[in-house]
């Protein structure tokens, strides 16, 4: 009864049922009329995009912060021994390959299941202002010119994401070197500020379901229940990008692993179990140790250093989930980002999955998509109705973060073949 009552009252089931409710409320309002009519409508407008605009003035200060003390904390990692250093190199080279993989994977469903012209009416209710970042006709030398800002304060000030992020990047590796009375001030300040930040958004989060309703109702009363269809196809289209990263890991396990395929999948199902129910991976970890000292013959010593680590640090499905959020909007408002934008977001996922590992789920959806989507220009409005429907995806993504946290760790292992 408790478990019950407790999953009626979380924000992610208010968030949903907010919704649901407001766009069933513009669905009846765009047939039987709104009272007011359009001053109505554009007061409630007003309302959704005054809740929208609290959450993104916390992005800058709070993707900078986290990304300063998450570039130190892997660096101090790195520093700790040669398997730590190995792990964290594995982390990296998956990342990017995840990536890679993330565009490859969103593109080719899109291809192959297009998203319903009809349902796409919706943003015509959005009315986006427009994002920041580099612009859809620019030339290739532009985004060359902008991985390195002339001036960081200005940078931040015009939202030009992947500048700031670079600079918070050489920020943080740059602190890590300083001296021990130098670093730890230093570092402990911009965790004051990103803690801060996480306070703020914890704080306007609180108000998601009102900002919800308010932002769907604007998508109900012009796409009605076509609006409904998009929100399932887009919740198709990321989970099944993040079961097939999941699914990649099997035969990685294998490869490089040594370990027979069966023995991995045995080995992995516990977790995945634990995964699905919990949606955290830092709930799977205990069971994640188990296995992997037990069935795929690793150290404990080794799983005791690399699984804390991974969970830490190391999460796959962040770029492939949060690039296909992205390039999911940009179909949406029929956007086509060249190849400069694609690589700019391409960088700042890649950057960005360090920074915002351990944060709050709904934090950690503006924190890590955002700058994303402002890196390929692309709009932020629809991201609070995306909110809305995470709660399924975020299923897959634990999934997948634990499949990979445990082909990682058999990977680092290295040495002799696991016992069959």
């Amino acid at each position: 009864m408790k478990s019950a009552r407790s999953f009626l009252t979380s924000l992610s089931t208010l968030v949903l049922l907010s919704l649901v409710l407001g766009l069933l409320a513009g669905a009846a309002a765009q047939r039987w009329g709104l009272p007011g009519g359009h001053v109505t409508a554009d007061f409630i407008q007003a309302l959704g995009q005054l809740w929208l605009n609290a959450l993104r003035m916390t992005i800058i200060p709070l993707v900078f912060s986290l990304l300063v003390t998450g570039i130190a904390s892997i660096a101090d990692a790195a520093r700790t021994g040669r398997l730590a250093l190995k792990a964290v190199a594995w982390f990296g080279g998956l990342i990017v390959f995840a990536t890679i993989y993330a565009v490859a994977a969103a593109y080719g469903l899109h291809a192959v299941w297009p998203i319903d012209p009809e349902g796409a009416r919706l943003l015509l209710a959005i009315k986006p202002e427009g994002a920041e970042g580099l612009g859809a006709g620019a030339p290739f030398s532009e985004f060359v010119k902008t991985i390195a800002p002339s001036n960081p304060i200005r940078a931040a000030a015009e939202d030009a994401i992947l500048g700031m992020v670079v600079f918070a990047v050489f920020f943080g590796f740059a602190a890590s070197g300083l001296p021990e009375r130098l670093r730890a001030p230093l570092i402990t300040f911009f965790e004051a500020v990103g803690e801060t930040m996480i306070v703020i958004v914890r704080w306007v989060l609180k108000a998601a379901p009102l900002g919800v309703f308010a932002l769907s109702i604007g998508v109900g009363l012009t796409a009605g229940a076509s609006a409904a269809g998009v929100l399932l196809h887009y919740v198709a289209l990321i989970s099944i990008a993040c079961i097939g990263i999941g699914l990649i890991f099997y035969p990685l396990a294998v490869i490089f692993g040594r370990v027979s395929l069966g023995r991995f999948a045995r080995a992995a199902a516990p977790a995945q179990v634990v995964a699905f129910s919990t949606q955290s991976s830092l709930a799977s970890l205990p069971v994640m140790v188990e296995r992997a000292v037990d069935m795929l013959g690793v150290k404990r010593a080794t799983a005791g250093l690399v699984l804390p680590l991974a969970v830490a640090v190391f999460r796959i499905t962040s770029p492939v989930a949060n690039l296909g959020v992205a390039i999911y909007c940009a179909h949406l408002f029929g956007l086509d980002p060249s190849a400069g934008q694609l690589l700019a977001a391409m960088l700042t996922a890649v950057l960005i999955s360090i920074g915002t590992v351990g944060l709050p789920g709904q934090a950690s959806f503006f924190a890590s998509i955002a700058p994303i989507c402002i890196a390929m220009g692309v709009p932020l409005e629809l991201l609070p109705l995306l909110l809305a429907v995470e709660v399924v995806p975020d299923i897959f993504r634990t999934l997948g973060n634990v499949t990979a946290d445990l082909a990682v760790v058999r990977i680092v292992q290295g040495g002799e073949a696991a016992p069959d």
